[in-house]
């Protein structure tokens, strides 16, 4: 009997584990620190990489197509892998709950009258020198492939 219960424990822990490492690659876990928030260090670092900035507007707890898009989009590794090759991600957030340092605040309300953000989610596509490629206002349907697609077009 404590046999059986031990098998029937371990099994669990192995599916259970098997099923957080699936959840994992299907996710595409990849480096923690993707997204920047800070605007001038990420223009910095695409001006010497020769990559284009993604500028994510959002409404991260509050805005439901910005959370579809995270999820949905934004944190599917298909996304993840062409992000990682080809743009530097910055996330210019406008949280209701959740608290922001005062410099971000700052630079985060700047950059919405900057670009004349007039709704959530919107996405800005600059060349590695800043200068506005597209955007996208609201949620894009289709899924990372379409994304990717939206933002592999260098002209506008």
């Amino acid at each position: 009997m404590f046999r059986r219960r031990l098998l029937m424990f371990s099994l669990l822990l192995v599916s259970g584990f098997l099923f957080f490492t699936e959840r994992q690659a299907a996710t595409g876990q990849l480096p923690e620190q993707l997204w920047s928030t800070n605007y001038q260090q990420a223009l910095a670092e695409a001006h010497k990489t020769n990559k284009q900035v993604l500028l994510n507007f959002t409404g991260s707890d509050w805005c439901p197509y910005c959370i579809q898009m995270d999820r949905e989009v934004l944190d599917r590794s298909e996304f993840k892998n062409f992000a990682l090759r080809n743009l530097i991600l910055v996330k210019l957030d406008y949280p209701r709950r959740k608290q922001l340092p005062p410099d971000e605040v700052a630079q985060n309300k700047a950059l919405v009258e900057e670009y004349r953000i007039e709704g959530f989610p919107t996405f800005v596509l600059l060349d590695s020198s800043g200068k506005e490629i597209r955007r996208q206002v609201g949620y894009l349907e289709g899924g990372p492939s379409q994304f990717v697609k939206w933002a592999s077009i260098t002209e506008q």
